[in-house]
C-alpha cells in the first residue's frame, strides 16, 4: 500500500480538494458538488478528509450529515460522498484507507450508520452492503438495474434490522442528479 498521510481538510485545502475532485473525474460536477457540500449549513456536521504522497494531495473524501426519516427509533446517520483518487494513485489503496479511516473518525463521533450510493464491486471491500434490502430509501428512487449501488455499513452492533426508512440529504446533495449511479 502508497505510504501516505490523511489528515481532515481545512478551509485553507479548497483548492487541494476540488483539484483531486476535477483530476479524478475529469470532469467538474463533483467538484461543484463539493464546493456547494462545504458551504451548506444542512451538510453539518460532515468530515472532509485528504489523503497526501508527499507534499500532492492525491484523494479526498467527503461525508455530510444524513437523517433517517422513520416512525421509530432515531439514528445518527451520514453520507459518503464523493470519494476521489486522482488516476496516477488509483489502485494503491488510497481510496481504501480514506474510507476506513472516515469511518473510524465517525464512529468514534457517534455517527450509526452511513450510506453510499456507488459502484457496488468497490464499496463491498470497505463494509458497505445493499441497503434497499434492509428497508433503507434513498433520497430518490434508484432504478431496480442499479439497487445494489444503494449500500448502507452499521457502525454499532445491533442497529441493522432496529431501524428503517428514508435517508434525507444535505440540501446541496438533494438533487435527482445526484442520485443516479
Amino acid at each position: 500500500m502508497l505510504e501516505m498521510m490523511i489528515r481532515e481538510a481545512d478551509a485553507d485545502d479548497l483548492n487541494d480538494v476540488l483539484d483531486v475532485e476535477r483530476r479524478a473525474f475529469g470532469y467538474d460536477k463533483e467538484a461543484k458538488l463539493v464546493a456547494d457540500l462545504l458551504c451548506d449549513p444542512t451538510s453539518e456536521p460532515r468530515l472532509s478528509l485528504l489523503a497526501y504522497a508527499g507534499n500532492q494531495a492525491v484523494g479526498h473524501v467527503l461525508f455530510t450529515k444524513a437523517t433517517l426519516k422513520t416512525d421509530g427509533r432515531m439514528a445518527q446517520c451520514a453520507l459518503l460522498a464523493p470519494l476521489a483518487v486522482v488516476p496516477q494513485f488509483q489502485k494503491q489503496g488510497v481510496g481504501k484507507q480514506l474510507m476506513a479511516d472516515g469511518l473510524r473518525r465517525l464512529k468514534n463521533s457517534g455517527v450509526e450508520l452511513v450510506f453510499v450510493l456507488g459502484h457496488p464491486t468497490y464499496y463491498p471491500i470497505g463494509g458497505f452492503t445493499p441497503a434497499g434490502k434492509l428497508g433503507f430509501l434513498a433520497p430518490y428512487p434508484i432504478p431496480d438495474n442499479c439497487a445494489d449501488a444503494w449500500m448502507v455499513q452499521a457502525l454499532c452492533d445491533g442497529i441493522l434490522g432496529q431501524v428503517q426508512g428514508q435517508v434525507m440529504c444535505a440540501t446541496a446533495l438533494n438533487k435527482p442528479e445526484h442520485w443516479r449511479e
